[in-house]
């Protein structure tokens, strides 16, 4: 059997295509100017990033770095250490359980076992419909909510594995009742 070997020098083929827009890089440097360096940005320009396309391909690594004049080994190097951004195609609505002590000890496991039971997938898996992925967190900062999941921005408190079947029913369980904050959209604020 023979290994196939990787160019890793020259770009792999089908990267010629930008993948961010100017719109998209617009809204990137809005950021620069809120911190001493461009690395400072690179969070929030990861998070744009996500939001916009639902993962952080290599090709956007690659161009974010070039963006932020950064080694893209250090774009690389975010993506993976931080669990909430994903480098494949993450579902519509991401369920996200907390697996903290006190979310552990009120039972989350229960939780994330009746999720993978209806969803039929993993940690960090995507159901074939691309409608749902799960994940987990070390904490959700909702600990006196325990057991809490969240379903994109929404947060649900004390649930039980009994109301799992239902919150996935609900075709509006991602929805917030309150307005996103412009901040992380990247307005900028006049007098300071």
């Amino acid at each position: 059997m023979a290994w196939k070997a990787l160019n890793r020098i020259e770009k792999q083929q089908g990267s010629d295509k930008h993948v961010l827009s100017e719109a998209l890089k617009n809204k990137i440097r809005v950021f620069l100017d809120r911190y001493e360096t461009r690395r400072g940005a690179l969070l929030p320009a990861l998070h744009i990033i996500q939001d916009e396309f639902g993962y952080v391909s290599e090709q956007a690594m690659d161009e974010l770095a070039q963006l932020l004049e950064i080694p893209a080994s250090d774009v690389l190097d975010t993506v993976t250490f931080y669990t909430y951004f994903w480098t494949k195609p993450r579902g519509k609505k991401v369920i996200t359980l907390c697996r903290s002590t006190a979310c552990e000890a009120m039972g989350s496991g229960k939780i994330l076992a009746e999720c993978k039971r209806i969803l039929g997938i993993g940690e960090h898996e995507t159901t074939p419909d691309g409608k749902y992925s799960l994940q987990t967190e070390e904490c959700l900062a909702a600990c006196d909510h325990a057991p809490c999941m969240k379903i994109n921005e929404r947060t649900y408190a004390k649930v039980t594995p009994e109301q799992v079947q239902a919150i996935l029913d609900d075709p509006n369980n991602d929805r917030l009742d309150i307005p996103r904050s412009d901040l992380f959209d990247g307005v900028k604020r006049s007098g300071g």
